[in-house]
């Protein structure tokens, strides 16, 4: 995919690493560990801890372990990060028993360097290796002109639907967001007990994909200041938005992959998901007796216009303490940039991740069944939704402290509270554990 990157990008891009970095100078300075830890060198395999919790995963580590002889992976699945995997391992980082290597979010990563709590692999990681993924994933997993982990999947935004309920009701995937309002409203009066999507109100990231879609900046670094905007601008549209949704009852609020949520997906309640590219994976693992009733269309936009967000996307990152790190380094290579690696994933049934590196969308699209949407190419909506990830975003070094105060507040919606309120408390969170952290801070 070409790059969409702009000078004026990179270079605010580089501004807010440097920003990041300006709290951690010693770990920013600090180099991937380059002792003897390469495979076999000393003649006995290394053993790697591993946590994760991705579709696929564990199909990965077989695969992996079955070719390299001279590394052992040992691999535990954890809850997801927004479940409480992140803070199991910040906790092992901080007890001193982290694994080696460990799945991270693109959105989590900066907090995790500023933390501390993951090594610079910038000396293990060339050129060479860098060019094979999306210019996007890369820029995401470079802070400070220094490599904190190699990028798994890129997860454009796209929308799931039921294609046998949206026949009956006479309608198309909707192109536009005011066109999604009002096939939503279609469908009710068409099937009153159906509503077209869901909010997830344990799940910022999905809002958060949404923001950014629309061209919305919640973090902006110049020089060693941060800039936050979590309340304001184009994230105002896309909350008054959704709470209207709410309001008219056009879409369901439930928690993200719950019983509540996969039961009204089973019964036909909810027609559509509004998720990312590794949504494919999700939906077919879960719903298995409604194979040949989905499908997948690109994610509506405010003008119609192709443009998306990320929903996640996965990296693969080290931890501070590891010893280990050129062996994690090419256990996370082979994962993200061979065939075997994505096809072990893929295959699984379980996992439609689109690869970081564009070079193996072939083997990801090959290695996945796509009998669930009869048989669609749902690699093509993906490949599409990728090439217009909007440039220009920026995750935060405190995000776990945004996404909990969110979390918080949207967990009390419909009944009380709004989306903007839930906002603009996150926003002030925010701005409070910059300062807790000692980062300068303007509104």
């Amino acid at each position: 995919m070409p790059s969409r990157s702009s000078s004026p990008h990179r270079a605010l891009r580089a501004a807010t690493a440097a920003a990041l970095c300006a709290t951690l100078l010693a770990a920013c300075g600090s180099g991937g560990d380059s002792g003897p830890d390469a495979a076999g060198s000393n003649g006995q395999p290394v053993n790697l801890t591993f946590w994760a919790w991705s579709k696929g995963t564990k199909e990965v580590v077989e695969a992996f372990n079955a070719s390299h002889p001279n590394i052992k992976v040992v691999f535990e699945e954890i809850p997801s990060g927004v479940a409480g995997g992140y803070a199991k391992i910040t906790n092992a980082v901080k007890a001193g028993n982290a694994p080696d290597v460990f799945n991270v979010e693109y959105s989590q990563l900066p907090d995790l360097v500023s933390q501390g709590a993951v090594q610079n692999i910038g000396k293990l990681v060339g050129g060479d290796l860098r060019a094979k993924y999306l210019p996007q994933a890369v820029e995401l997993t470079t802070l400070g002109g220094s490599t904190w982990a190699l990028p798994l999947d890129a997860s454009p935004q796209a929308f799931y639907y039921r294609k046998d309920l949206f026949d009956k009701a006479g309608l198309t995937p909707p192109k536009t967001w005011q066109e999604f309002r009002a096939t939503a409203q279609k469908l009710k009066q068409a099937q009153p007990d159906t509503r077209i999507a869901t909010f997830f109100p344990d799940d910022p990231v999905t809002f958060e994909a949404m923001a950014w879609q629309a061209e919305a900046h919640w973090f902006t670094g110049v020089g060693d200041t941060w800039t936050v905007d979590v309340n304001g601008g184009k994230t105002r549209q896309v909350a008054e938005y959704w709470q209207q949704l709410m309001a008219d009852d056009l879409v369901r609020v439930q928690p993200s992959f719950s019983q509540q949520w996969t039961a009204s997906l089973q019964k036909g309640e909810t027609a559509g998901y509004l998720g990312a590219s590794w949504g494919g994976g999700v939906l077919k693992s879960t719903l298995p007796d409604a194979s040949g009733k989905w499908a997948v269309a690109p994610v509506p936009t405010w003008d119609g216009n192709a443009a998306s967000g990320m929903v996640g996307g996965t990296t693969f990152a080290v931890s501070k303490d590891s010893k280990k790190a050129k062996a994690a380094v090419e256990f996370a290579t082979w994962a993200t940039t061979t065939p075997e690696g994505i096809k072990a994933r893929i295959a699984s049934g379980t996992s439609s991740a689109y690869p970081a590196a564009p070079a193996l969308v072939p083997v990801a699209k090959a290695a996945f069944k796509a009998d669930f949407y009869g048989g669609q190419d749902i690699y093509a909506v993906y490949s599409d939704a990728a090439r217009s990830i909007r440039p220009n975003w920026q995750w935060g070094p405190v995000m776990g402290a945004t996404n909990t105060s969110l979390k918080d507040s949207f967990g009390r919606l419909p009944q009380s509270g709004s989306v903007q309120g839930a906002l603009d408390a996150a926003q002030q969170a925010t701005l409070a554990e910059l300062k807790n952290r000692g980062l300068k801070t303007r509104q």
